[in-house]
């Protein structure tokens, strides 16, 4: 019967029982075991009694991480008896606290899965898929709980994917960024006004498929934003110091056309209108909105910022002015 269960990828299912309690009772070993202790403890995984099973799966899990190579050795070997029990072992071994440990043990269930095509191969993949979806779930509840916000939409470049967003609500501590490599179908994370120490921003490098990152207000160091750009060369990051001018246009070319003014920002502040056109920011020529937004880029909360603008009166002559605005923060 557990042969039967081993082929169809059930076992995935017991070995949170099995294991579970095996770790929770697995708080270290006084001396480390030997290479024969370790053989011998693999053999027992097949033996006909099941205490000897349940006592070798015990010393193997309370071993760890110097017993994955002969666990890998004995899953590849073809005995789905020995193979079922060994990927429980290790599947515990990825809920462990211990990162490098679990790190470990998931590489491993990767190997087999993709180097074995039989039954103990697949029955490795599903393990993986099992625990990799519920540690998403995990993840994914922790960081609502903390105030990100999740939205599932559709992009241009990739189809459906969910989008993150980290903004004033986000109560979560540095910790809680490590628990963003676990989710799935990450396509942008959107970062406003949420200090990201380098760890953080390095941890954003692990997202696999990400489209977009936007950085907006965070204080990040500039040599790790660098490297996350280098080790993403294909995600748009778009990095903003922080300063916001409240605007925003829906001409998407020519001139840098005022389409919105929020009510009480920086720019309502200094007297922009909808419709005003702004020639230059800081000095430099302003082409269209985007170039603005480019421009505004580099000033942070509370910096002034000296613009150019010209206004249209209507049947009169235009009007083109200066005014100095003092950026909000995002």
């Amino acid at each position: 019967m557990r042969v039967r269960e081993a082929v169809h990828g059930t076992a995935a299912v017991r070995s949170g029982l099995l294991v579970g309690s095996l770790f929770a009772a697995a708080s270290g070993v006084a001396a480390a075991p030997s290479p024969a202790e370790v053989a011998a403890w693999i053999a027992q995984l097949g033996s006909p009694q099941y205490a000897q099973r349940e006592a070798a799966a015990k010393n193997l899990a309370t071993v760890g991480r110097p017993a994955l190579p002969a666990l890998g050795d004995a899953i590849a070997a073809g005995d789905l008896e020995v193979a079922s029990r060994g990927v429980e072992i290790v599947r515990g071994m990825m809920m462990a606290e211990d990162e490098a440990l679990a790190a470990a043990a998931e590489r491993l269930l990767e190997q087999v899965a993709t180097s074995d095509a039989s039954a103990v191969g697949r029955l490795a993949e599903a393990t993986l898929e099992f625990h990799q979806a519920g540690m998403a779930a995990a993840a994914r509840e922790r960081l609502e709980s903390l105030g990100a916000v999740f939205r599932e939409r559709l992009f241009a470049a990739g189809g459906p994917g969910v989008e993150i967003e980290f903004g004033a609500g986000w109560r979560g501590g540095p910790e809680d960024w490590q628990l963003l490599p676990r989710l799935r179908g990450v396509a942008c994370v959107s970062v406003h006004g949420v200090p990201l120490d380098a760890d953080a921003i390095g941890t954003l490098g692990r997202l696999p498929g990400v489209l977009r990152i936007d950085l907006f207000g965070t204080a990040a160091p500039d040599t790790a934003v660098a490297a996350l750009i280098a080790r993403l060369p294909d995600t748009l990051v778009d990095v903003r110091k922080g300063g916001k001018l409240g605007v925003s246009s829906i001409v998407q070319a020519g001139p840098c056309h005022l389409s919105a003014v929020q009510p009480g920002s920086a720019a309502d502040k200094a007297g922009l209108r909808v419709g005003d056109v702004i020639v230059a920011a800081a000095g430099e020529p302003v082409a269209n909105f985007e170039a603005l937004t480019k421009r505004l880029a580099a000033f942070g909360p509370g910096e002034a910022v000296r613009l150019e603008v010209r206004r249209e009166g209507g049947d009169a002559v235009a009007e083109q002015f200066v005014c100095t605005v003092r950026l909000d923060a995002w």
